[in-house]
């Protein structure tokens, strides 16, 4: 569900929810119903979420996506921490970052 990667990922970036909501331009209990998979989040705002992150919308969407497998198996969290790491050197790799050769 969406609403994992987005709490993991906001996690994994050392928001808090509260600063999260802010960022976002949502309220804090709206914040909470995305993150438990009560309300869908609109395009426009995990474009939002992209852009906070410095990430492609398409990378959250394929976190997503891919999130139920880990999680049978009991490893969500690590795949959620790989992809991000994964696609964070990608996106340095692909800007010419120099601490990245």
């Amino acid at each position: 569900m969406i609403g994992d990667v987005l709490k993991r990922t906001r996690i994994i970036y050392g928001y808090k929810a509260s600063e999260m909501s802010s960022e976002l331009g949502i309220s804090a209990s709206y914040l909470s119903e995305i993150e438990n998979n009560k309300k869908q989040p609109s395009l426009d705002l995990l474009q939002k979420y992209a852009d906070i992150y410095g990430i492609r919308l398409s990378s959250l969407i394929l976190l997503s996506e891919n999130m139920d497998e880990a999680e049978k198996s009991g490893k969500g969290t690590a795949f959620v921490r790989n992809m991000m790491a994964h696609l964070i050197q990608s996106m340095s790799a692909a800007a010419g970052d120099p601490d990245e050769e």
